[in-house]
């Protein structure tokens, strides 16, 4: 009769313990869900990335930097490309496209990517801003 209570006690501290653990998990992933939610947005890290570059050539980099992305690169319409694009500035400053960068199939679309987005590179780059503050 003890051996069954003593057995009965310890498949119930490990029953109690299984859903413990299970419970102490549980907030664990739903931390990792919230640090998915709160991963850096693709234009700020553009920018954090991009500022560098310009800080020496413009009164406000920042700027310059958010008109790249969300003008120049917006034109560019294969993704593959736009990410090209958008590393050669960030690492740059200027829009630059390595070969290595491409798949190999888009690799002569580089050219007709530089036509397309030289109207708005110098926009952003050139113009004065029509927002005032």
């Amino acid at each position: 009769m003890l051996l069954r209570i003593c057995s009965a006690a310890i498949l119930t501290s490990f029953a109690f313990a299984g859903a413990a653990q299970a419970q102490t998990q549980l907030p664990l992933e739903s931390v990792q869900l919230r640090t998915l939610f709160k991963m850096p947005d693709q234009r700020e890290e553009f920018v954090r990335q991009c500022v560098p570059h310009m800080a020496g050539r413009w009164a406000h980099p920042d700027a310059v930097c958010g008109c790249l992305h969300d003008h120049a690169a917006a034109v560019v319409d294969d993704a593959d490309l736009r990410q090209a694009v958008l590393r050669g500035i960030s690492e740059t400053g200027v829009p630059t496209i390595e070969t290595d960068w491409v798949p190999r199939s888009k690799q002569s679309e580089i050219g007709p990517t530089f036509t397309k987005i030289a109207k708005p590179t110098l926009q952003c780059m050139f113009e004065p801003s029509t927002t005032t503050n």
